[in-house]
């Protein structure tokens, strides 16, 4: 599945760069919504909550009640994973709360399984420099997805992983990193940070992997009705199979 990217940053959808430097506004979210309608999911991230600098809570919960929607970014306690849940949210997205200093943060995991269920947590194993950077992006651990990602099975129904070199920069990703990580479990993953070719998408779907697009569509480098015919495409022969 192909998911489209909504990025909110001040009120305003963005596209950032290595996740510093914003690169574009684009459209209000109600427009962005609609060029999105043909997908069947969304994925909606609070970049102010995921650095400490607010939220963006009243266009989350907008987009949650108009889409399926999995949503991140500052999702560190059992309470505001409640408050998403309860605003529609499909799925949650668990980056920075997800580890402690020397490694996942079973603790807090586990009072979230209890809360809301694994089948609505999503563990994003963002990844710069082969550590799991969370805050944003802004601090780096001394985790590595390889390592960790089995020991967080139990506690999720998927994983988010952001190759965050690459992220907006339509260089290319890392297929080998999302190869080496299909390998390690079965879970769902999504794969995000740099894609920007129809080969890469494919190679990625091939792989059972999900896509999520963000740069490479908003500046019209991918078209978005040939996406969507690649997920109909997808759709179809998954109903078949």
């Amino acid at each position: 599945m192909i998911i489209p990217c909504i990025d909110l940053m001040g009120g305003k959808v963005v596209q950032l760069v290595q996740g510093e430097r914003k690169a574009l506004e684009a459209d209000s979210p109600d427009v962005m919504l609609r060029r999105f309608a043909a997908f069947p999911e969304i994925q909606v991230i609070d970049l102010d909550a995921a650095r400490d600098e607010g939220t963006n809570d009243p266009i989350v919960r907008w987009l949650c009640q108009q889409a399926r929607c999995r949503v991140g970014g500052g999702i560190r306690t059992v309470e505001r994973a409640l408050e998403l849940c309860k605003a529609g949210a499909w799925k949650l997205i668990v980056g920075t709360a997800a580890f402690s200093t020397g490694g996942p943060n079973f603790a807090f995991l586990d009072s979230l399984v209890n809360a809301v269920g694994r089948e609505k947590i999503v563990v994003a194993l963002d990844s710069r420099n082969g550590r799991i950077v969370v805050r944003g992006w802004k601090h780096s651990t001394n985790l590595e997805a390889e390592r960790v990602i089995r020991q967080l099975e139990p506690y999720c129904s998927g994983f988010l992983c952001t190759y965050v070199d690459k992220e907006g920069m339509l260089q290319g990703t890392n297929l080998e990193w999302f190869e080496r990580l299909r390998q390690l479990t079965n879970h769902e993953l999504t794969a995000a940070g740099g894609i920007s070719s129809l080969e890469e998408i494919r190679q990625l779907l091939s792989l059972g992997i999900h896509v999520a697009l963000g740069m490479a569509i908003y500046t019209g480098k991918l078209d978005l009705a040939q996406l969507a015919d690649i997920n109909r495409t997808l759709g179809t022969s998954q109903a078949q199979a």
